[in-house]
C-alpha cells in the first residue's frame, strides 16, 4: 500500500509539474475592433490569467473586411493552437468551415443555430465548436425605446445586410415592434464608413434610430451619434458600451461578463478536457441598464426619473 501511495503521490507531482509547464497557444479572431468585443477577447485573457493558465495569445482582426476574415483562418492553422477564439459571428463561420480538429469556442454570436456553427443551442452535434449566444432581448429593447420616447411610431434601424446577426436582430425588432404597434425604417451599409449616410437617411422616417449587435454598424457609432445629435433624434443601442459613446441607452449584457464566462469554457476544454461537442450553448442572463444623461439631454429627450433610478450604470 506504501508503494502504491507514493507512486500515486510521484504521478500527481509529474502530472502538476506538467500542467505548471504547460503553455497553450490560443488564437483569436475578432471581425472588428470596438468596445464590447474587445470587452470579451479581455475577459477571456483575463479568467485564463486567474486561473493560472499560462498562454500565448494570438489575436488577429479582420477590420471589417471579409476577405481578410477568411484569410485569418489560414494564419490560425498555421499557428497550431490548442483552442481557437471566434469573436463574433463571420469570424466564428469562417473557423468552423476550415478547422475540423482543434477546439474552437465562439462568443458574441447572435443566434449560432442560425449561423449554422451548431446543431441546437443543447447539442451542438458532436462537432469541436461550441460558445456564447449574445441573443438581444429584444422585447425589452423596444420597451425600452417605448419608456424613452413613448410617442414613438417607427423605429429606424442601421445595420450591414451583410453581417449573420444583424439578419435575426431585424425580423426580431420587426415582430416586437408589430406587437406595440410600431414600424420599422430600414438603412443597411456595407461598410463602416456608410454609418453617417445611413443615419441622415432616416432623419424624417423615423422618430428614434435604434442600432443593435450590428459590429459593423458600432465600430463607428460616433457617426450616428453626431447624426442624431445635429437632428434631436433619439438613438437607443443594443450594447451597452456604446452608450458610454453617445448613445442615450441600452439594456444588454455586459460584454466582458461574457468573456469572463466563455473563458471559463475555454478552461474546461484546456484544463479539463471537456468535449466542445458536448457542451451546450451558454448565455449570460443578468442585464445592464446604462443611460446617458447627456446624450438625452443632445438628443432632446427628458429621460423618466424611474428609469434613471433603475439603471446600473448613468453616465452625466
Amino acid at each position: 500500500m506504501k508503494r502504491i501511495f507514493l507512486f500515486l503521490t510521484a504521478a500527481l507531482l509529474v502530472a502538476s509539474t506538467a500542467f505548471a509547464g504547460k503553455t497553450y497557444v490560443v488564437s483569436v479572431t475578432q471581425i472588428v475592433e470596438h468596445p464590447a468585443l474587445d470587452a470579451m477577447r479581455n475577459g477571456v485573457a483575463d479568467r485564463l490569467k486567474e486561473k493560472g493558465i499560462d498562454f500565448t495569445y494570438n489575436v488577429h482582426i479582420a477590420q471589417g473586411n471579409m476577405a481578410t476574415n477568411t484569410q485569418i483562418v489560414s494564419q490560425i492553422m498555421g499557428e497550431q493552437p490548442d483552442l481557437v477564439l471566434a469573436i463574433a459571428t463571420p469570424g466564428a463561420q469562417a473557423c468552423a468551415q476550415k478547422i475540423k480538429e482543434t477546439p474552437i469556442v465562439f462568443t458574441g454570436v447572435t443566434d449560432p443555430v442560425a449561423a449554422g456553427l451548431v446543431k441546437d443551442l443543447q447539442n451542438t452535434g458532436g462537432t469541436n465548436i461550441t460558445g456564447m449566444s449574445d441573443y438581444s432581448p429584444m422585447d425589452k429593447h423596444v420597451a425600452l425605446i417605448r419608456e424613452i420616447v413613448p410617442t414613438a411610431k417607427t423605429i429606424g434601424i442601421i445595420y450591414n445586410s451583410g453581417e449573420p446577426n444583424s439578419v435575426p436582430n431585424l425580423k426580431a425588432l420587426k415582430d416586437e415592434a408589430a406587437k406595440v404597434g410600431m414600424s420599422v425604417e430600414e438603412a443597411t451599409i456595407a461598410n463602416s464608413s456608410g454609418v453617417y449616410q445611413a443615419a441622415k437617411s432616416l432623419v424624417g422616417r423615423c422618430d428614434v434610430v435604434y442600432i443593435g449587435t450590428d459590429n459593423t454598424v458600432v465600430s463607428a457609432i460616433e457617426s450616428a451619434v453626431k447624426v442624431c445629435t445635429d437632428n434631436k433624434l433619439p438613438l437607443i443601442v443594443g450594447d451597452v458600451d456604446s452608450v458610454a459613446r453617445g448613445a442615450i441607452a441600452a439594456v444588454a449584457v455586459d460584454y466582458y461578463k461574457m468573456g469572463l464566462q466563455t473563458g471559463d469554457m475555454a478552461v474546461r476544454i484546456l484544463v479539463d478536457g471537456a468535449n466542445p461537442g458536448s457542451m451546450p450553448v451558454e448565455f449570460l442572463n443578468d442585464l445592464n441598464l446604462h443611460v446617458n444623461l447627456k446624450a438625452a439631454k443632445a438628443m432632446g429627450v427628458t429621460l423618466p426619473e424611474s428609469l434613471v433610478a433603475r439603471a446600473t450604470k448613468v453616465i452625466e
